[in-house]
């Protein structure tokens, strides 16, 4: 082994020293990663796609599942597993072109996902490979001689990525064949191999209508949404993500099970504390349920749209749901708003039962239940009592219930499911109403502005996928014309227009948040696809574009959401930290580390220290991720003490400071921010240089209550919280000694 690594090391250095020439200085470091690259391979990749044919198709297909398994199954685990320092660490006459991170020298996984793409190449395209292969190998060359690697780095990636790529391929072949024989024969008769997909089997049978079709459309879905629901849990047991403020605040409250509480319905709390009961306080724990709900959600519409509209629709809904950014984070993040949507997709799609001629009770029943399940989440789902009148009054048919028991039967077990909220607010002076109505800013003059309406467009468009956005208004209008033709349609705009048009109407008084609009998403979908499948039988081929753009920048979007280091990863330079679409879930076990150190410093002095947060989110996360705060009955970590109700902790005596820990010291901590980026950024990040913030703010002071409070207030100053040597926020703490 010394052996070994001394021969590596003198290659190293001879490629890395002795080869050094102007030529390979300008060019060596451009193939680790140009900025123009990442645009050029989604170029090749959807002309593949749209003009490739089927062998197109599957190729991109494979050689994306190659990289996948390549780099973030292969290469990642073993950097892990290995731990050798890249020689830029190790080495200290290393000449190092690029920046020098701490992430693992070996295997390379620019060698590994080259020659991963290489081996498909062969594969599908055997008169191309050579090239592929000369490329692969001038970017392994290029990381040795950038001084990130070691030779036997990119000769091991080299290998195992090419392992990757025709192991991935054949593991396809043998799948698909396993099961596209029996659960798609008609698919599988048009593509028996996925290795050779201009070989067929047989003529297919299938037009993509029919019983027949709609059974495989169905299976597809199921296997789709199996898939995600292993996706979404493995992703969130992984920990690639922090809890948010949100749900560590709500985590708390499932340790203080209650009717109702501040600012939300009791519902959250009581779904966190079955996730935690059964998985532990851990992520997994805190947000088992979002993608189980999720997946709940799928298989409700799928099948309803494949009995009213047909399988293949259902089947093209749930693409559009997954390239949705908005969905996509709601299938991880276990906020109010999973629970709210199931609760409305579930009311709508019984209620569309309940109003047909043979509708019985127990579809109303369902009705009011599921509305009351989404109103113990969240007190929107008021709002489809709103959508069912509208529904009553533009479709006469259906008012013949309003003469049968069943809409009132449904009312009052949505009633019923209301008590807890009323009884608890009744219990505390109606909190919850004065703190929406402030939410909402009901109280302020109305003075109509449009600032707010092209913020709340422009959000939605980003988070809605601007492509099935446009679509799904362009159905919304042009579907009235066939109203009485298709009163599936008129139902599923009921369900949703009121709510985007009111909040859309509210933007002109005050600010919309992008997610208040969330029940309204999946009917609006809903209408969207039932339009665009009419449109598409009937010969007009324009959904089948829209489709295509819509998912492929869909995906362009939804993949960074869940994992932003790829963004460094495939342009070769990181984004500032301050501007990762992640932040707001990234390196808060960082920064509880920081505030503990602080905390146990202060403890040399000889008298017990906690913690004070200025946020009642920060509060949950420092409890949540310090082992010490959760394994006392005192609280260690306090919101800030305030004379008024401003937040659920303001409730519970426990988490009252002034009263439990008087005498102590404390370390007080607050996000400094925001920061805004220098102008000239993104230009700056793209070709490699540093980016600079500037402060937006003043400079922080103490809270006067805090220097009332204790008898010395000492600014520590601010300190930067890092993950992979990036800044995600700025933390300003301050000593506090001597509690009055």
């Amino acid at each position: 082994m010394n052996w070994l690594q001394a021969s590596d090391t003198a290659l190293f250095r001879f490629i890395n020293q002795s080869l050094v020439n102007p030529v390979f200085d300008w060019l060596m470091p451009r193939l680790a990663g140009h900025a123009l690259f990442i645009p050029m391979l989604l170029a090749v990749a959807m002309a593949l796609l749209w003009r490739g044919g089927r062998r197109g198709r599957v190729f991109v297909l494979s050689l994306a599942l190659s990289l996948a398994v390549a780099d973030g199954l292969v290469c990642n685990n073993i950097k892990k597993a290995v731990k050798r320092p890249r020689p830029c660490i190790s080495l200290a006459d290393t000449r190092t072109l690029l920046g020098c991170t701490k992430s693992g020298s070996m295997p390379s996984a620019h060698a590994a996902n080259w020659f991963a793409a290489t081996a498909v190449v062969f594969i599908f395209y055997r008169r191309r490979w050579p090239f592929v292969a000369i490329a692969a190998s001038a970017v392994a060359f290029s990381r040795v001689y950038d001084g990130v690697h070691y030779p036997s780095d990119v000769l091991v990636g080299a290998v195992l990525g090419a392992g990757a790529g025709f192991a991935t391929v054949s593991l396809l072949n043998t799948v698909w064949s396993l099961i596209g024989r029996n659960w798609f024969p008609d698919w599988w008769a048009r593509l028996p191999s996925v290795a050779n997909p201009d070989v067929t089997a047989a003529a297919s049978s299938t037009t993509g209508t029919g019983p027949k079709a709609d059974q495989q459309w169905l299976r597809l879905g199921y296997l789709l949404i199996a898939a995600y629901l292993l996706f979404h849990l493995c992703y969130i047991a992984s920990g690639t993500i922090s809890l948010s403020k949100d749900e560590a605040y709500q985590w708390l409250w499932s340790k203080h099970l209650a009717l109702s509480y501040y600012s939300k319905p009791p519902g959250i709390a009581f779904i966190q504390f079955l996730g935690t009961a059964l998985w532990g306080d851990t992520e997994l724990g805190v947000r088992f349920f979002s993608p189980v709900f999720a997946a709940i959600m799928s298989l409700l519409v799928l099948r309803f749209m494949a009995r009213e509209v047909g399988a293949r629709a259902g089947f093209l809904l749930l693409l559009t749901l997954s390239a949705t950014p908005l969905l996509g984070v709601g299938t991880v993040l276990m906020t109010i708003d999973p629970p709210l949507v199931l609760g409305w997709t579930l009311a709508m799609i019984a209620g569309w039962r309940a109003v047909q001629p043979d509708g019985k009770l127990k579809h109303w029943l369902l009705v009011g239940l599921a509305m009351g399940f989404g109103f113990l989440n969240k007190y929107s789902a008021a709002y489809q009592i709103v959508s069912g009148g509208l529904f009553f009054a533009l479709w006469k048919p259906a008012r013949v219930h309003l003469r049968k028991p069943g809409p009132y039967l449904a009312l009052f077990v949505f009633a019923v499911c209301t008590l807890p909220v009323v009884i608890w607010n009744a219990q505390h002076d109606w909190i919850s109403a004065s703190h929406v109505a402030d939410n909402a800013a009901l109280g302020e003059v109305w003075r109509p502005t449009l600032r707010y309406f092209w913020e709340f467009l422009g959000s939605e468009l980003g988070l809605l996928n601007p492509v099935f956005l446009i679509a799904a208004l362009w159905a919304s209008v042009a579907f009235w014309r066939w109203r009485h033709e298709h009163p599936l349609w008129l139902y599923l705009f009921c369900m949703s227009g009121p709510v985007f048009l009111g909040h859309v109407a509210y933007s002109l008084h005050s600010r919309i948040l992008p997610n208040w609009i969330a029940p309204a998403v999946l009917p609006l979908f809903c209408l969207m696809v039932a339009y665009w499948d009419a449109q598409w039988r009937a010969g007009r081929r324009a959904w089948k574009r829209w489709l295509a753009a819509g998912m492929t920048l869909g995906i362009l979007a939804v993949v960074p959401l869940h994992e932003s280091h790829l963004i460094g990863k495939l342009t070769g330079r990181a984004l500032p930290g301050e501007m990762d679409p992640l932040r707001r879930v990234r390196a808060w076990k960082e920064s509880t580390a920081i505030v503990e150190a602080a905390r146990r410093k202060l403890e040399r002095d000889g008298k017990p220290a906690f913690l004070i947060a200025d946020h009642y989110g920060m509060t949950g996360l420092f409890t949540f991720y310090l082992p010490a705060a959760r394994e006392v009955a005192v609280p260690l970590v306090y919101p800030l003490s305030s004379p008024y109700p401003n937040n659920q902790l303001y409730f519970w005596p426990e988490y009252r400071y002034r009263t439990n820990r008087r005498g102590q010291n404390a370390i007080y901590v607050a996000e400094v921010g925001p920061y805004r980026l220098e102008k000239g950024w993104l230009w700056k990040w793209l070709i490699g240089q540093e980016v600079n913030y500037a402060r937006i703010d003043p400079p922080l002071l103490a809270p006067k209550s805090l220097t009332q409070e204790f008898e010395t207030v000492t600014d520590l100053g601010a300190c930067e919280v890092k993950l992979g040597g990036r800044v995600f926020r700025r933390l300003q703490l301050f000593e506090c000694r001597n509690l009055r």
